[in-house]
This record gives C-alpha cells, sequence and structure tokens, in this order.
C-alpha cells in the first residue's frame, strides 16, 4: 500500500468516483508508478474496474486521476470489505487522498468490517488505516496472516516479498 495522510490544497477541485473500464490504464499506471504496490497485468485493472467499482474508488484531481483504492466484498463475508491496494500519484502526495478515498469508500460500501493487509514496515499505511478506526470510534487488530515462505522465492518471481499481516477494523459505521 502506499498512503498519504495531509491535507489537501482548498482550491482544488476532488471528486471522488467509482472507476469505470476506461480508468483501468489510469489504475496500472498509478500502482506502477508508486514504485513500492506489487503491479498487476494492465489487464487485472481493466477487470477490476469492470467487476469491482462498486467497492473501489479513483480520486480525480482537476480532471486528473490522482490515486485508487481497489477493494471488494469477501465472498463469505459480505458484510466485510477488503482493501487491496491505496494508491496516490506521485504528483499528488501529501494532499490527504487517500483518507478522503478509504473513508468516503467505507461510506459508500456500508461495510461494517474492513480488512486490508500491509507489509511491517508500511507505516503509512498502518496510520492512514488507524485513523479509520479512530473515526469510527473502534480498534484496529493486527494478525499475521501471509508469511514470507507462502510467496514464490525471490529466485523464481525476480523479488522478495515481505510478509503481509491481517488489519481488521471493526465495528464500522456507528
Amino acid at each position: 500500500m502506499n498512503a498519504d495522510d495531509t491535507s489537501a490544497r482548498a482550491d482544488e477541485l476532488i471528486i471522488l468516483r467509482a472507476p469505470t473500464v476506461a480508468d483501468g490504464a489510469d489504475l496500472w499506471r498509478i500502482a506502477k508508478g508508486t514504485g513500492v504496490l506489487d503491479t498487476n497485468p494492465p489487464y487485472a485493472y481493466l477487470l477490476w474496474a469492470r467487476d469491482f467499482a462498486s467497492s473501489s474508488v479513483i480520486a480525480d484531481v482537476e480532471a486528473e486521476p490522482a490515486g485508487f483504492i481497489s477493494g471488494y466484498r469477501k465472498p463469505s463475508d459480505p458484510e466485510t470489505l477488503f482493501v487491496w491496494q491505496v494508491a496516490v500519484d506521485s504528483a499528488f502526495r501529501g494532499r490527504g487522498l487517500a483518507k478522503k478515498m478509504l473513508f468516503e469508500l467505507v461510506q459508500r460500501t456500508g461495510a461494517s468490517r474492513l480488512e486490508t493487509t500491509i507489509t511491517a514496515d508500511n507505516e503509512a499505511s498502518i496510520a492512514l488505516f488507524t485513523a479509520l478506526a479512530r473515526e469510527h470510534g473502534t480498534e484496529i487488530e493486527r494478525r499475521s496472516l501471509f508469511t514470507e515462505d507462502l510467496f514464490p522465492a525471490e529466485e523464481e518471481s525476480g523479488e522478495a516479498h515481505a510478509a503481509e499481516d491481517l488489519y481488521i477494523v471493526e465495528p464500522l459505521n456507528r
């Protein structure tokens, strides 16, 4: 995840909306541009924008794609929103877009529970989801989920992958 949490410029027009298939290439570009997210093939972002638009959000700043959050409702628990990727284009960081997108997405989906995975060194994302918990007057819980040994070996995949901890924020929408 890549998250920021500072103030937006007062005069900017920021539109938060569900992504469309036409946004797929921009989602891929923004994810790739973070330099830290696992970047999926462009095709995956097209499918995501088609099939999971209602549980995802894109931020347009002055009509330019500036960031996105991809998420989905867990099939085994539709009250849970799983947040998969949070990305803000480097040209738009420092404006609080990640927080704005996350808070809007939680409100729009009406989810009562949120899950996400975060690596231990991603302080910005931990702070982002902790702020969400604080906003809802609840706690954030961390559990081990995907240990490093579950990912392909670096020799196979070309990159090492850190363990991903599961973070849970509930209840939401009090």
